[in-house]
């Protein structure tokens, strides 16, 4: 994904520059006020239209066709626009136009514009868009007014081009009430085009800030609004917000950010940590207890409160053996020892995680390989964990690796195999050289290839091989090729 696209705000200046570059350029400039206060990653976009060759002849002149008449009115010359475009870099932000022909598009690259937006009403413009693809430049398009079998054809036309695009769903209505907001959109178009920035580009009542809210809530990258300045001679229209107002809608996407925090961790603070042990329960002695004896369940009781270094209810396990001797009612403070048992569930359940995460159904049979190549206690660091879906002729198997885990150089004699990344990343080497795969991508590691592999966020990948053989697997270290194969494996049938 473009950086330019993470986070980004669009303002969408249309002919809201009244046709007077002063007037435009005064936007600009309190635009970029606003942006260097909050440290926005912001982009203003223009829109550029050859009106003597977009407008047929016989309609030159006419008031009754709609819009004709206000692009006639706020008409620039491609020098004004240029110089309000200078204005915008000046400012600290990003330039962006929607070309709507493709004279316009020349003009666009004549004035170094940054990124090129496509509207709505031209998404399936297939001679304007063949143009646009052709410049090389990112683009991102609205889709109002476009189902989704029109956008997956958008999708594919800008992908099969290897253009570097996002999207913004969008409704066509100026303004938008919020029956047809349809804010769902943007959880389809995220789970079905996976691999771009999906935003959200808004036309409702300038003073509602909520949707916007929703829309970063629902994932949104990219936020668009149309921008203006009204005056005492200049009334803006229902759906652009004016620029003196535009900090309310600024300063609530920023707070809806922050309450949505980061989309792939959680962070526990510790006045958190401090609040949830205010009340968790501490094991006590209920008998007197020695030094050596086993703490069953029937020799403590739980209460509150729980002292510093005391044992949790959660943290006790009947196992632990006393490390000294305890009076009645005297706080238990022993360690959980992290059993064998509990290393491999801990794994498991991260496993699980990570193929709901990635919306990867297991079927009900299958041999679930946890390889632990030095021992399960550097398992999240060296190993990998493999699920066997079929092994006759052919063979497939679905691998987990786990954050930072490195899976060591090894070689395969008889099998062949082949990968495809389903969800991560995956750093494979072989051979020395390092290929960064990504979803989709596909890598194929021929017989008698030293390889191995790692990712830095965690992976999901599928491999189709060959028929897979026991002790097909040659270690260049040579601690892990003299174990038994099933000294550094642990063998599943149920999760």
């Amino acid at each position: 994904m473009n950086k330019i696209f993470n986070d980004l705000i669009i303002f969408e200046l249309a002919n809201n520059h009244q046709g007077s570059v002063e007037h435009g350029k005064s936007i600009i400039k309190a635009l970029g006020n606003i942006i260097r206060k909050y440290d926005l990653n912001a982009a203003v976009k223009f829109q550029y239209r050859d009106l003597d060759t977009m407008i047929h002849p016989d309609f030159i002149g006419r008031a009754d066709v709609k819009h004709i008449p206000r692009f006639l009115s706020t008409r620039l010359t491609p020098d004004q626009f240029y110089e309000m475009a200078e204005c915008v870099k000046n400012n600290g932000m990003h330039t962006m136009c929607t070309p709507f022909d493709e004279k316009s598009v020349d003009l666009i690259m004549d004035h170094g514009i940054e990124v090129i937006k496509v509207a709505s009403c031209s998404a399936v413009d297939w001679p304007l868009l063949e143009k646009i693809a052709s410049t090389k430049k990112p683009v991102i398009l609205s889709t109002g007014g476009k189902n989704f079998a029109q956008i997956d054809n958008i999708y594919n036309f800008m992908s099969h081009r290897n253009v570097d695009f996002a999207m913004l769903h969008c409704v066509g209505l100026y303004p938008v009430g919020d029956q047809f907001v349809q804010l769902n959109c943007i959880d389809k178009m995220m789970n079905r085009y996976p691999d771009i920035a999906i935003g959200y580009s808004g036309h409702e009542n300038p003073n509602d800030f909520t949707i916007a809210q929703m829309a970063i809530a629902k994932g949104a990258k990219i936020l668009e609004r149309h921008v203006g300045m009204a005056t005492d001679t200049i009334e803006l229209n229902a759906y652009s917000t004016d620029v003196k107002d535009i900090h309310k809608w600024i300063e609530e996407i920023i707070r809806a950010r922050t309450i949505c925090g980061n989309p792939n961790n959680k962070y526990i603070s510790l006045e958190e940590i401090q609040s949830m042990n205010e009340l968790a329960r501490g094991c006590y002695a209920a008998v007197p207890i020695k030094q050596g004896d086993i703490i069953e369940r029937n020799k403590v009781f739980f209460a509150m409160p729980c002292a510093d270094g005391q044992t949790t209810s959660g943290q006790y396990q009947d196992t632990m053996v006393a490390s000294r001797d305890y009076e009645v009612n005297e706080a238990i403070c022993e360690e959980r020892k992290i059993s064998l048992t509990g290393n491999f569930r801990s794994v498991i359940h991260d496993v699980k995680g990570m193929l709901y995460e990635a919306k990867i159904v297991i079927p009900k049979e299958f041999d679930l390989e946890i390889s632990h190549h030095y021992g399960m206690e550097h398992f999240r660091h060296y190993g990998c964990t493999m699920v066997s879906i079929i092994n006759r002729e052919y063979c497939k198997k679905i691998l987990i690796v786990l954050p930072g885990q490195i899976n060591p150089t090894h070689t395969h004699k008889i099998k062949e195999e082949t990968f495809q990344v389903l969800s991560g990343s995956l750093n494979l080497t072989v051979l020395d050289r390092t290929y960064h795969l990504k979803p989709g991508e596909i890598f194929t590691v021929e017989r008698n290839k030293p390889h191995s592999f790692t990712s830095t966020e965690g992976c999901v990948f599928e491999e189709v091989s060959s028929t897979h053989v026991r002790n097909d697997s040659y270690y260049d270290d040579p601690r892990i090729q003299e174990m038994d194969p099933m000294e550094r494996k642990t063998i599943l049938k149920d999760w």
